[in-house]
């Protein structure tokens, strides 16, 4: 499956977190070790919604990007 992460940069760190596993985050110092941590948090979440009989949620998030024009 592919879920969608949202990676979001902070003062000191790198955050991220996926829209269709509430509660399924990471933080990292870079973007290359945030998403290194989301993808094991991932497959861990998911294995514990497994063991929990718990279904899987099937990704259904999308992102898309808009632009606006900013006088300044």
């Amino acid at each position: 499956m592919r879920y969608m992460v949202v990676i979001e940069e902070g003062p000191t760190s790198f955050g991220a977190y996926v829209p269709d596993l509430p509660g399924c985050i990471a933080v990292g110092e870079s973007v290359e070790e945030v998403l290194q941590l989301i993808q094991e948090a991932i497959e861990f979440h998911i294995e514990g919604l497994k063991e929990e009989g718990q279904k899987i949620p099937v990704p259904h998030c999308s992102s898309s990007f808009v632009e606006v024009q900013v006088q300044v």
